[in-house]
């Protein structure tokens, strides 16, 4: 129901001019404009090709009348080198077009992905993953469609249409003329399909959107999907996006089905009225019959020709609604980088100042007032209920969020006077949510900016992380796939992976949410001995659950509805009586 909505919704918006949309998606095809241009001959070949097989009928009534020898050898060899003229125009237009066709969706799908690495985070909260793969799959196909295929025969059936009719006007204008009539009737036609077309493309293209989305939610948690009992729940979620998705293509077919049929009828009159038409002698003139035949053909000729320019429409439109969207994707805002300070290292020095955030379309502020001061190298514990700020907090320090009020120093400079990159260079993050790449340990060690570590580096990252207790017994050790987000490994072994990787970093500033939550109690003493090591000499933020974990922490603060309500070591907070001292007591309480 809310996919109907979102539909309809997108069905009343406002958009671009159509032809506005298509001039910019042409402006894709300049770099390979020789391409195009060879396709342009490509298509000109044809429909001269098709002409000249219109105009042939003359001379075959002639030699059909007058069979000499002359006759047969002009004829055979007209037809041949015809079909041969034609041949030659097709390969060049299809190949060519299809050519620049692929050039410019693979343009378009790295522009796409390119823009994605760029958006802010709050893009990737409200739109699902499943909806923006199928940006960069289906939608892309749908512009792939409207300049190949569509493009091609727009340019070859457009300009065999042309070529008849200026053989017809050539030959009679007087019958042209009773030919082009139904020519408004046609275009309403036209005019009321496109709209019609491009109206249930956006809809089929939504829908492909949720199927995407259904799919892989389905299969990534496949195990809680079976463990739960879901299949019946995701096999009806599914039915639902895929039904909708039938519908929308069924009113799609409907609609190309009948505009299709109506304007073969309207040429049909149109050309029933050239023949009863020409019957009289007034207007048939001083025509032979030859040249009646010749007429005859190119008017019915353009039957084809006419019906393939409308039908394709259906694709042009399925294009402009993909176009719309995928610019759209390619317009929104980039995260703001503005900054030009880009330190090689810093020392690690933050401060919080009267910092406040709330996220968007959201009334109430998620963190109120936040005052810190954290020297370099210091370790700093964030401690409270779930949904208390914790994790927001850290997430300002890389700027994944701009903040609503006050400002975040590191080193003494606001965090908007760093480059991105840099910034980002300075920090290390390791969170519950381990992210791994179906590629191997190594490379998921030394991950993106990491990729020039040597082996001993990685291998030594990896022994301070405990991982290579379980690597060293993997069939290709370092090497080895690890399949889909780490599916080969176990909980723990993931976050040891991912700890290994902030380890070999080596950044300033660590960040460690939730680092040792996966990991068993024996490995993770023996993981917190590891961290405690490379917490040395660096500012470190750490949020943590297990209290256990974060006693020997230099500051440890507890946070409520977004505000720090208690700071202190972990001696100092558990006198004191307060927040904390209830979390401790709670959760040894609860230890058996």
């Amino acid at each position: 129901m809310k996919a109907e909505t979102e539909a309809e919704a997108v069905d009343t918006a406002p958009e671009a001019s159509n032809w506005a949309t298509y001039r910019r998606l042409l402006a894709y095809v300049k770099p390979f404009w020789i391409a195009f241009t060879l396709a342009i001959v490509g298509n000109v070949i044809y429909a001269a090709a098709s002409t000249g097989m219109a105009a042939a009928m003359e001379v075959v009534i002639t030699a059909l009348e007058n069979p000499t020898h002359e006759n047969r050898v002009m004829l055979t060899s007209l037809i041949v080198g015809v079909f041969a003229f034609r041949g030659v125009g097709t390969f060049m237009s299809q190949y060519f077009i299809s050519y620049v066709g692929r050039q410019v969706v693979n343009a378009l799908r790295t522009q796409v992905f390119d823009r994605l690495l760029t958006l802010p985070s709050r893009f990737f909260d409200e739109n699902a993953s499943g909806r923006l793969v199928s940006k960069l799959t289906f939608n892309v196909e749908q512009v792939a469609d409207a300049t190949t295929n569509a493009v091609t025969i727009t340019l070859r059936e457009g300009l065999t249409i042309i070529g008849l009719l200026g053989f017809m006007i050539y030959t009679n204008w007087k019958l042209t003329l009773v030919f082009l009539a139904v020519g408004p009737l046609i275009g309403f036609v036209v005019s009321y399909a496109s709209k019609r077309f491009r109206k249930i493309s956006r809809r089929i293209q939504g829908s492909m959107g949720d199927i995407t989305h259904v799919a892989s939610e389905s299969i990534s948690g496949y195990r809680v999907v079976r463990t739960f009992g879901g299949e019946g729940y995701e096999r009806k979620r599914f039915a639902d996006v895929s039904h909708r998705n039938l519908r929308q293509s069924l009113k799609l077919a409907s609609a190309q089905a009948i505009s299709v049929p109506v304007i073969q009828v309207l040429v049909a009159i149109a050309i029933a009225a050239l023949v009863w038409t020409m019957l009289a002698p007034e207007i048939r003139g001083s025509m032979s019959t030859g040249e009646l035949v010749a007429f005859i053909t190119a008017a019915t000729t353009m039957a084809k020709p006419i019906r393939q320019v409308t039908s394709v429409h259906a694709r042009i439109q399925k294009g402009v609604a993909a176009a719309h969207d995928v610019f759209g994707t390619i317009d929104q805002e980039p995260e703001q980088d503005q900054g030009t300070y880009s330190p090689e290292r810093v020392k690690g020095e933050i401060e919080f100042e009267n910092v406040s955030f709330r996220y968007r379309n959201e009334l109430d502020d998620v963190l109120k007032d936040i005052n810190l001061s954290i020297p370099a190298g210091q370790s700093v514990a964030l401690v409270g209920r779930s949904g208390s700020g914790k994790s927001t907090l850290v997430s300002l320090l890389p700027r994944f969020y701009e903040l609503t009020g006050g400002s975040i120093l590191i080193d003494g400079h606001p965090l908007e006077e760093f480059r991105l990159e840099a910034l980002r260079a300075q920090i290390a993050l390791v969170t519950q949510n381990v992210v791994l790449f179906n590629d191997t340990i190594a490379a998921n060690i030394a991950y993106g900016a990491l990729r020039h570590c040597s082996l001993e580096e990685i291998r030594s990252a990896a022994d301070k992380a405990h991982a290579l207790e379980f690597i060293d017994r993997m069939p290709d050790g370092l090497d080895t796939m690890i399949g889909d987000n780490g599916v080969m490994l176990s909980g723990g072994q993931r976050q040891r992976l991912a700890i290994a990787r902030a380890l070999l970093k080596d950044a300033p500033i660590l960040i460690l949410d939730e680092a040792t939550s996966a990991l068993d109690t024996e490995s993770e003493r023996s993981i917190q001995y590891a961290l405690d090591a490379v917490m040395e000499g660096r500012t470190t933020l750490v949020i943590a659950h297990r209290l256990s974990t974060i006693e020997n922490a230099d500051l440890i603060l507890v946070m409520e509805s977004g505000r720090i309500v208690e700071s202190g070591s972990h001696h100092e907070l558990l006198e004191a009586g307060g927040a904390y001292a209830q979390l401790h007591q709670m959760q040894f309480s609860e230890t058996p």
